[in-house]
């Protein structure tokens, strides 16, 4: 068997790590790069070598070809692997792996260059028999004049896009023009490539895909499919395999089409051909990613391979050991991808630091991460934290393996999406399998207020107890701030106030006996019992009901308590310094302002107004691109603009005021 010495890593975060944990088992050494932002990442901890990026910025870092190949001939790798996004699928990057005599784990050039473009793919797809939906290409004007050719909603995509980037919804031709430009702009941002076209927006569909492999001696296979039909913004966050809605008939058709492409490109490493399948169990071809995709790990777990090992070996030039007839389906897998974002602010992306992060453990359990304890998020990049993936015997089995990870999964001091996740877990739709792609947009906003009310159910006692419990036992912090951790308040009886989400209760200790306590809350004695107590995690007796809670604080004060999967505030009056509350920044009074400011750091990426110019109320004033996301930031009065103190490419941070309105009188 051929095998590499020493491969690098283009790539950062959870799959640098998975790809150096597949390269240590085959016993090859691998060199991580990093941005100044990643120096203390896993990544870079993990690998055998590391070598530092001049930037942060993607230009001058992960997207730096010529210096990553440079990076490469210093440390004498043989090979590179590109991991997913960045240069996965750059034909340019590939090409010049190929002249400086380095491997590129992956397809070749060609193959990238044609099934990359999503109009050259379609109709290749479509030349050799391959279903596809009905499409128009062309430049701006050609499409706005074409559009009328297909029934509305249409679909309007980057040619060169991935990743849910690049796509939009038209309902309306009037809102085309703009849509137009704006995805062209976004896709020569991510891309490098402003071509963009339409398809037919097919209503309601399922979105199968299926893993396929290659290798370089005309050999090729299958590994199944998997259901990604759980999507928002066209980005996947729950993935399962295998697609228990496809009969075996359908799973076969699907399959072979797969691999027809997968010949007939001549493919030669790990790749995923992505299909739609509507209400009638008709398919369509989607497009095909030249690349390991996020969601390789359901098909892993339930086939027993690794893909990462195989794409490895691939390259070195060995015949692929794995055979069709090798390739079982066992069980069921489902993947969720955890987010720094905030579900009941429209997901807004949610950089900054932890202040808390448990992973939750046990059989069946796999977690992807670029992280190893709690750690800044950076809005310069992607907001995925991580990947939780369970494997158990049927679905609905892995699906509740799966609701009681998310609930012992703790991050403090970000907001995230397990809470959001937990609840299209535990939907009638997706217990019964009926969903679509529409699910989430259809969902939203019944989801989200089924989650604030869900905190509201939680009885007050339950939170309020655990974490003052918590306070009064925790060992004592590098830097105490508590008046009655200096005073000794166990030794007398005491009222404190304890706020909870912005509302302030009082609880009364009646009577203490070594950790059990009579705590009077709104008039009612409650008889609490400390089981145990660690740095973060509190276990209690209230009533006798037994609770378990994760709990974090940071140096001033403010403390989150997560209990089944839901994480709430709390803080003690009493706790200094009072006059600095971290959870008070920024925070807004509720009135409408003439102040533009973004609600994260990011990139200006368009400035649509002057000073001088008159606005009105929810006009677009600037657009901030943050975690890989463009953010519009919206007109709250009418008014004339008064200053623009924002550039297109500048980076800006949530303090700074990027336009101040003056209201109209």
């Amino acid at each position: 068997m051929k095998l590499f010495e020493k491969i690098l890593i283009a790539n950062r975060g959870e799959i640098a790590v998975r790809i150096i944990r597949s390269a240590k088992k085959l016993g090859i050494r691998t060199v991580s790069i990093f941005s100044p932002a990643d120096e203390n990442a896993l990544h870079v901890k993990l690998a055998d070598e590391a070598y530092a990026l001049p930037d942060n910025d993607l230009a001058q870092s992960y997207l730096n070809m010529d210096l990553i190949l440079d990076i490469a001939l210093k440390c004498k790798a043989e090979a590179i692997h590109p991991g997913y996004g960045f240069l996965s699928e750059n034909p340019d990057f590939v090409s010049r792996c190929e002249k400086r005599k380095i491997v590129f784990i992956g397809p070749k050039s060609d193959v990238i260059q044609l099934m990359g473009n999503k109009i050259e793919a379609r109709q290749f797809a479509e030349k050799i028999g391959i279903p596809i939906t009905k499409g128009v290409v062309g430049n701006s004007e050609e499409l706005l004049e074409r559009a009328s050719e297909i029934d509305f909603p249409i679909l309007l995509k980057a040619a060169a896009g991935g990743g849910g980037k690049g796509m939009r919804i038209i309902h309306r031709m009037e809102d085309l023009a703009g849509a137009i430009e704006s995805t062209s702009r976004e896709a020569k941002s991510y891309f490098g490539d402003e071509s963009v076209y339409i398809e037919k927006f097919v209503e309601n569909p399922r979105h199968i895909e299926v893993q396929v492999i290659g290798d370089n001696h005309g050999n090729v296979i299958h590994l199944f499919e998997r259901e990604c039909s759980i999507q928002r913004r066209y980005q996947k966050i729950i993935e399962e395999s295998p697609a228990s809605v496809l009969t075996d008939e359908l799973r076969q058709r699907i399959a072979q089409s797969a691999v027809e492409i997968t010949k007939a490109v001549k493919y030669n490493n790990a790749g995923t051909i992505e299909f739609l399948v509507d209400s009638k169990f008709n398919h369509y071809f989607l497009e095909m990613n030249t690349r390991v995709q996020v969601e390789h790990p359901v098909t892993e777990m339930v086939t027993g391979t690794d893909i990462v090992e195989e794409q490895i070996l691939i390259a070195a030039g060995n015949p692929m050991r794995l055979k069709q007839s090798d390739i079982k389906q066992t069980g069921h897998a489902i993947e969720c991808r955890i987010y720094a974002e905030d579900p009941e602010n429209n997901f807004m992306p949610s950089p900054g630091k932890m202040y808390s992060y448990i992973e939750p453990t046990g059989q069946s359990i796999r977690i992807d991460t670029g992280i190893d304890h709690p750690t800044t998020i950076e809005s310069i990049y992607d907001p995925m934290i991580s990947k939780l993936i369970v494997h158990r015997a049927d679905r609905d089995i892995a699906r509740k393996r799966m609701i009681s990870a998310l609930k012992n999964y703790n991050i403090h001091g970000i907001k995230t999406n397990i809470a959001y996740l937990l609840e299209i877990l535990e939907d009638d739709r997706f217990v019964e399998n009926t969903i679509s792609t529409k699910f989430c947009d259809e969902t939203i906003d019944v989801i989200t207020e089924q989650m604030k009310q869900e905190k509201q159910n939680v009885p007050r006692e339950i939170l309020l107890i655990s974490f003052l419990l918590y306070n009064m036992n925790r060992k004592k912090l590098e830097n105490p701030s508590n008046i009655w951790e200096k005073i000794g308040y166990w030794r007398e009886l005491m009222s404190v106030k304890i706020t909870l989400d912005e509302i302030t209760y009082e609880l009364h200790i009646n009577d203490t006996d070594n950790l059990d306590y009579q705590i009077e809350l709104s008039n009612k004695i409650h008889h609490a019992k400390l089981k145990s107590i660690d740095d973060q995690v509190i276990e209690v007796i209230i009533d006798g009901y037994y609770y378990t809670a994760f709990i974090s604080c940071d140096l001033f004060g403010n403390t989150w308590l997560t209990y089944e999967g839901l994480v709430f505030n709390l803080k003690r009056e009493d706790q200094l310094p009072a006059e600095f509350d971290l959870n008070s920044i920024g925070a807004s009074s509720g009135e409408k302002s003439g102040i533009i400011k973004s609600q994260m750091p990011g990139k200006v990426v368009k400035v649509n107004v002057a000073e001088g110019d008159k606005v009105s109320e929810g006009d677009v004033i600037v657009i901030v691109e943050s975690m890989k996301m463009e953010n519009n930031l919206l007109a709250e009065i009418d008014g004339i603009v008064e200053a623009v103190n924002a550039e297109t490419g500048e980076m800006v941070d949530s303090s700074k005021v990027l336009v101040k309105i003056k209201e109209d009188d």
